[in-house]
């Protein structure tokens, strides 16, 4: 990795700053602006931030429990191989940026980083002699917003569109043209599976697509590093990237859609049977999706506003279910090619953590092949319209009590990461209860 920073110095000698990167388990970039010459005392290990940094609110604030428990001590924050890349947004070219994971003083993997836990997780497909391939759709709404209360500012950002999102249209792409170009050029310069842009559902709202790659690992390092840089050059445009996952009440939301296929030791997908239906392995991923979804839901919905995305027709599936080339389901198997034949998991939004998002999915899945699981018959139609008495946990209270009791996170994620997310998770929560809207005012204080 010496060779990486110094080809790095020789490479981009303006570069005088470079962002240290450590994501924390909402997803969040935290860490810290370092020089240029203190890079290699980074990758001599000399760097430490407090492990309760990757288990902070979404507000930055710590988890005292969390704090209190181990005298809030430090890991070692070690550079993520291929990661010290420029970043073409910053002003004059003059930043680049290092993605950071954090370990115990002995060496050994901290399993409170979301890194850490996927890493775990795929190295059990690795024991089979197997290597999971995973893409992802990532939606994101372009808006207008001044980031005051909305008292002083309105109700909600500027959407640009009043009515409808004008899906697939090629014109919204073109009045965009400056910024999505740019946006390429950045994927292409730090090495991101850009893999087109489509106008989406909803007004102000677009998709992402990224390309397949057999290191689920690296993709959820490139999913973080495309909505950075998606989030900064959007700023230069006057305009705000938001991955919230329901910004408006009456609109889709925005959600995080993961394709996932195995490929064995002989480069054979393990769900390709030469049909369209695949191999009694895909249905078996799929059961074990199904099975764990309910216990998984806060990941897929970490936040307070992604619960407001699971409403009956909006785009989010709302029961465990599944079905052959139907959108209308939380876990699709999309047409085309038997030799991609592949399971969509349907049901994360786009504020979900990747790490933890592909975490769970793979040990679900994994989890499903390994027990022989059978899902129930697939779903034709209207997915949303066929509920039975097995639906998803759609309160977030809800989600957080499953997830914490949960023998399955605890051995998918590990028993920390259980831990310090549902620890971070109820602190948000109790926020946000704590707080009384601008429609309870209106609705109560006069009627009653």
């Amino acid at each position: 990795m010496a060779l990486e920073v110094d080809w790095f110095l020789r490479a981009y000698p303006k570069v005088s700053m470079i962002e240290a990167l450590l994501p924390d388990s909402n997803g969040v970039l935290r860490g810290k602006w370092l020089p240029r010459n203190k890079l290699a005392k980074v990758y001599k290990g000399e760097l430490k931030f407090p492990k309760t940094a990757l288990a902070l609110d979404i507000w930055g604030r710590d988890v005292e429990e969390l704090v209190f428990a181990t005298g809030d001590e430090d890991g070692v924050c070690l550079p993520v191989e291929g990661s010290l890349l420029p970043t073409p947004w910053s002003p004059n070219g003059r930043h680049g940026q290092l993605m950071l994971t954090m370990f115990r003083p002995g060496g050994s993997g901290y399993l409170g980083d979301p890194r850490q836990v996927l890493k775990r997780v795929v190295s059990r497909y690795h024991a089979r002699g197997w290597r999971p391939v995973v893409a992802a759709e990532l939606e994101f709404s372009l808006v207008k917003w001044d980031g005051k209360h909305p008292s002083h500012s309105g109700e909600k950002p500027y959407r640009g569109e009043p009515i409808g999102g004008n899906l697939y249209g090629l014109d919204v792409l073109q009045q965009n043209h400056a910024m999505l170009e740019q946006i390429h050029r950045a994927c292409h310069l730090q090495s991101l599976p850009f893999d087109g842009v489509v106008k989406e559902s909803a007004p102000s709202q677009y998709e992402i697509n990224m390309q397949h790659v057999d290191n689920p690992v690296l993709a959820a390092r490139q999913i973080l590093m495309m909505k950075h840089a998606i989030k900064e050059i959007a700023k230069q445009h006057g305009l705000v990237a938001s991955f919230m996952p329901k910004p408006f009440a009456d609109e889709a939301g925005n959600g995080l859609h993961v394709h996932c296929s195995v490929i064995d030791r002989d480069g054979k997908n393990v769900f390709d049977d030469g049909t369209e239906f695949g191999t009694p392995k895909l249905r078996h991923a799929i059961g074990g999706c199904l099975q764990h979804m309910a216990d998984s839901f806060a990941i897929f919905a970490p936040s307070f506003n992604a619960y407001r995305r699971f409403q009956k027709g909006s785009h989010a599936p709302i029961t465990p279910n599944w079905g052959y080339e139907n959108r209308t389901v939380a876990v699709r198997v999309p047409a085309g090619n038997n030799k991609a034949r592949r399971l969509e998991h349907r049901v994360a939004g786009a504020d979900a953590n990747p790490y933890l998002v592909f975490a769970v999915i793979l040990a679900a899945a994994l989890d499903g092949i390994e027990r022989k699981l059978t899902p129930k018959a697939p779903i034709s139609g209207d997915g949303y319209s066929q509920l039975d008495a097995e639906v998803l946990p759609i309160y977030m209270q809800d989600a957080l009590h499953l997830f914490g009791e949960s023998s399955f996170v605890s051995t998918a994620l590990g028993p920390e990461m259980q831990r310090n997310f549902g620890l971070t998770k109820a602190q948000e929560l109790a926020e946000f209860q704590r707080h009384i809207t601008s429609l309870e005012y209106h609705a109560y204080v006069e009627r009653l």
